[in-house]
């Protein structure tokens, strides 16, 4: 077994905690980063808001992809990330 397979075959168990726990509190974590958005754009004064909602964006999506990996299999896609909201 390669060093590539060892490393697969010993995170794979931890993998799949992250994507249980993402899947059970996968709506907090998205009202956390809506938090710490609307925080940092406040403190930003709106400069880096295309950016900020970008990023969180994002982030949400990755969350979502950790919390339906079980869709990977071509199965119900994970929820698309929120658009910015204009302005």
């Amino acid at each position: 077994m390669g060093f590539m397979d060892s490393l697969k075959a010993k995170l794979t168990p931890a993998k799949d905690k992250v994507s249980e726990l993402a899947q059970q509190h996968e709506k907090k974590i998205d009202e956390g980063l809506d938090k710490a958005a609307r925080m940092v754009d406040a403190k930003t004064k709106g400069k880096y808001s295309t950016k900020i909602h970008s990023g969180t964006g994002k982030a949400k999506g990755a969350v979502g992809r950790l919390a339906h990996k079980e869709h990977d299999d071509g199965g119900t896609p994970p929820p698309t990330p929120p658009t910015p909201p204009a302005g």
